[in-house]
């Protein structure tokens, strides 16, 4: 938030300047809304943008019914004394802006002034989520409120905590809404009402939750729900409160999409980058050094998270989290890719330990109600990222379909990855269709024989037939005369060792992968 003075200072830079109406120029601005003449609703602000209104006396109206401090309107000077009047006895402060100043100029620097503040915990986008959410609890009695993203998370509260319950200060202290009230509001259908409706809505109290009454509302941009907006109650808003926090969310939802465009900036910037280092397009160490990253050898992470019902929340989510904090205090450099995300992780004289770490904290970051796989690629210089970004979606794929086992290291699983990549050329029909491992499985499924199974064991246990016996749990002799029955059904070749390797091989792209 921002003063008028300091408001009107900086748009003088730009061909603006204070025509009148003005009481103080120390009046505090803390919001701004814009002209939309295609939505019936009455919106407020403490700065109304005039886009697309030609007259100040129309503007000053329309300002007056926004209970606005001040409002911006391209058009010559000066004013005429009958608007200058208007203005005055409706304490509206006319800025004039030079009808050659484009409205994405003027918008972008009131955007920018009066909707700056803290830092998101992400370090980045301005906003001043914490200083709207007390200006609300003021409004509303002195109510507390809390302002959470489409997730549940706590963006922002006030700090006004007269009514606390149990609840609030688990949400608070979490960051996060406890799962158990999160199902509660699920079963009662809250969710459902915050992705189709803007009406504000009650909530009722639950004593073995610990919670108290609530009134909700959704913050939403256009069609896209970017949070919710909480206030405690006893009872349901009158219609002046509800208002009240009708205007609320518009405003967080200005914050929230100012927040996540000045993110969103960064993000971008560090997405293309780190793609085209996976994709080994562009100069690989340049690039390394754009990303802050060290030299040497790097991990490619790949991640990707799943919430039920809701298709792209999971990955967006990760990628979030993934990408939260400066730079310089997060190890690694992010991407996301389709439904994928790549991280690069410095991999250091270290084996796999940093990497898998990490992969732990992002799932200890997620709500527990949003799964993760995750693969880790091999360890690789910049120019060999792409090979690492294979292995790591690979090991991902072997990790979606084991989801309750450790996340798959490259390092420690390459045989599996192997496997997997015979199976792959098998599937593709490049494996020959005749030899003695497809003749044995045929002669498996046409006379009901061990053929396959006998010899895998053989072949394991290096040719030793009473290691062989132990596994199949047969007598030696029963391992000996299947030798010789597999041998009449087709040559073997048994005592060569290359014939040994392609037996091998072809058990192994034609098995099941058995973790």
């Amino acid at each position: 938030m921002i003063t008028l003075d300091r408001l009107v200072n900086v748009l003088a830079g730009s061909g603006a300047r204070l025509a009148g109406g003005a009481r103080a120029r120390d009046v505090m601005l803390r919001s701004l809304v814009v002209h939309d003449p295609t939505d019936p609703r009455p919106a407020t602000g403490d700065v109304f943008l005039a886009v697309g209104v030609d007259s100040p006396a129309e503007a000053v109206d329309l300002a007056e019914q926004a209970r606005a401090s001040a409002v911006l309107v391209r058009a010559p000077a000066p004013l005429e004394p009958a608007t200058s009047a208007t203005a005055e006895h409706a304490g509206v402060a006319v800025v004039l802006a030079d009808p050659e100043v484009s409205w994405s100029h003027l918008t972008g620097l009131a955007y920018g002034l009066v909707l700056e503040g803290r830092e998101t915990e992400s370090g980045r986008g301005p906003t001043d989520l914490f200083a709207l959410a007390d200006t609300l609890a003021a409004a509303l009695r002195d109510s507390s409120v809390v302002i959470e993203d489409q997730l549940s998370r706590v963006l922002a509260y006030s700090s006004s905590d007269d009514v606390v319950d149990t609840v609030r200060s688990q949400t608070i202290l979490g960051r996060r809404l406890p799962d158990r009230v999160r199902e509660l509001f699920a079963e009662r259908g809250v969710f459902r009402h915050l992705a189709a409706s803007d009406e504000p809505l009650f909530v009722e109290p639950s004593a073995a939750h610990g919670f108290g009454g609530r009134m909700v509302i959704a913050v939403r941009a256009g069609r896209e729900l970017l949070g919710s907006l909480w206030v405690e109650t006893a009872s349901p808003f009158d219609a002046g409160r509800r208002r009240v926090l009708e205007d609320g969310a518009r405003t967080a939802a200005l914050h929230l999409l100012r927040s996540r465009a000045s993110a969103d900036l960064e993000r971008q910037v560090e997405s293309d980058l780190v793609t085209r280092l996976i994709e080994g397009s562009g100069d690989a160490p340049a690039m390394v050094s754009q990303l802050g990253l060290p030299p040497g050898e790097l991990r490619v992470v790949a991640l990707q998270a799943h919430v039920r019902d809701e298709q792209h929340a999971g990955v967006l989510l990760a990628f979030e989290h993934v990408t939260t904090g400066f730079g310089w205090s997060r190890p690694g450099r992010s991407a996301l890719f389709a439904h994928t995300v790549y991280t690069l992780l410095p991999a250091g004289d270290e084996t796999v330990g940093v990497a898998r770490e990490w992969v732990a904290s992002v799932r200890a970051g997620l709500p527990a109600h949003v799964g993760l796989v995750a693969g880790i690629g091999g360890a690789a210089e910049a120019s060999l990222l792409p090979a690492s970004r294979r292995e790591a979606d690979e090991c991902l794929a072997l990790h979606a379909a084991h989801p309750e086992l450790a996340p798959v290291v490259y390092d420690e699983s390459w045989d599996r990855i192997v496997l997997r990549r015979l199976r792959a050329v098998t599937a593709a029909g490049r494996m020959p269709e005749r030899g003695p491992v497809a003749e044995l499985r045929r002669h498996d499924r046409r006379h009901g024989t061990h053929h396959v199974e006998t010899l895998r064991a053989w072949l394991a246990a290096h040719g030793d037939i009473g290691a062989a016996a132990a596994t199949l749990d047969v007598h030696p002799n029963t391992v000996r005369y299947r030798l010789r029955k597999m041998d009449e059904a087709t040559p073997l070749a048994i005592d060569h060792p290359d014939q040994r390797l392609a037996l091998i091989i072809a058990l192994a792209a034609t098995d099941e992968d058995r973790t």
